[in-house]
């Protein structure tokens, strides 16, 4: 049944949907590839809230969906910014979700690693009033929650970090003790400016060759507590200069989500492990593809996954903070939740041209395990805007 979308010049088109899903079943855990798909967190619809109120969750579909996941073999990576951590989920709202979702990861045998920040330190009208002392115990804080929770940590990026270091010293200085205090190795995570503005100039310099160095003296000074690095700067040849520079044992997570295929499927000299947000959406295919790569079969790992990157560059397009809008929105046409709001109303964040958009580049994926529910759902949220089918 052809459906009608509207495009980016106001005008509509037919579309003919496609009519069967991919098909992909949950297998055995990856043997060439630690994977992790960081994940969405579904609002409770029924929560009389506003955008500025802490986060209502549906705890039960929050963690049925983390349950989808681990079916396939994916590793949750918790509490991060594709839970909307610091758009819209506060850290009262991540403890609780990290606390949950370890519990459950622990029930059915499922890999986690969670994100340690210090977002219980508010930003104020003057900035962030803090020192390096009070944001080293603020990490401290959220460490000891994730290791008490049974998962890995994740010492993610910190916008008061960014705003009250002075030097590449502070940062090698913060970081140095936090790896110290760490019971087990640690992922640390680098997010650029494009998820988030307040995190340009991170590491010490808004100069890439600098912040890298001082990115990697952090983990030369501390291997033995570094599992491995997320780069998200949406840089390939960055990322692959940076894998060729670890130390031995330190892996290489990829976070580009525009270049992932080619950096996980790697080269003569080394490849990436994953953790992505595009895998949210892209779970039981990117299970495929990974698995088919078990296998040695590149070119069939290349094959499934090559074609997923168009729909992973509309989703994660400028401003690329607002991606975890579309992710949501098919998590909700995929029947992963009954609802399309999100914490913060988010869902607001991307206009109907790009919903249309990622609809269709996602249908002609497969993704969607029962096409006409996807269908009805679209055609459902186009009506809300006055469009007849």
């Amino acid at each position: 049944m052809t459906i009608r979308l509207p495009d980016a010049e106001g005008g509509l088109r037919a579309y003919e949907p496609r009519p069967e899903p991919l098909a992909v079943n949950p297998g055995a855990p990856f043997t060439s590839r630690t994977v992790f798909s960081a994940a969405h967190v579904v609002a409770d619809p029924f929560a009389d809230v506003t955008p500025d109120s802490p986060a209502a969750v549906d705890w039960d579909a929050t963690l049925a969906f983390r349950r989808h996941l681990w079916s396939h073999g994916l590793g949750v990576a918790e509490a991060m910014d594709t839970a909307q951590r610091g758009m819209g989920l506060g850290w009262a709202e991540a403890e609780e979700l990290i606390r949950r979702s370890a519990a459950e990861a622990k029930a059915v045998g499922g890999l986690i690693a969670c994100g340690v920040g210090t977002d219980q330190l508010p930003v104020t009208e003057i900035g962030y009033p803090y020192n390096l002392d009070e944001i080293r115990t603020a990490y401290e804080e959220q460490l000891a929650v994730v290791e008490e929770a049974g998962a890995q940590a994740i010492l993610m990026a910190s916008r008061a970090m960014a705003a009250v270091a002075k030097s590449r010293e502070d940062y090698l200085e913060v970081y140095g003790h936090l790896l110290r205090q760490a019971a087990e190795p640690v992922i640390l995570h680098w997010l650029g400016p494009m998820f988030d503005p307040a995190l340009e100039g991170y590491w010490g310099s808004t100069d890439l060759d600098a912040a890298t160095a001082t990115f990697l003296e952090v983990i030369a000074a501390h291997p033995d507590k570094v599992d491995g690095v997320k780069i998200s700067l949406l840089d390939a040849e960055r990322e692959i200069d940076v894998r060729r520079k670890l130390p031995d044992g330190v892996r290489c997570y990829t976070g580009d989500d525009f270049n992932y295929p080619e950096l996980i499927a790697g080269d003569e000299q080394g490849f990436s492990h994953a953790l992505l947000g595009i895998f949210d959406p892209l779970g039981p295919l990117a299970a495929e593809a990974v698995r088919a790569l078990d296998t040695g079969d590149a070119a069939g790992f290349r094959a499934l996954l090559d074609p997923t990157v168009e729909l992973s560059r509309h989703l994660f397009q400028t401003p690329t903070r607002f991606y975890k809008t579309g992710v949501v929105f098919l998590a909700w046409l995929a029947g992963h939740q009954s609802h399309f709001t999100m914490v913060g109303g988010l869902q607001s964040a991307r206009s109907l041209p790009h919903f249309a958009r990622a609809y269709e580049l996602a249908d002609q994926l497969g993704l969607f395990p029962d096409p006409k529910l996807a269908q009805e759902r679209m055609k459902n949220l186009l009506s809300l805007y006055g469009v007849n089918q």
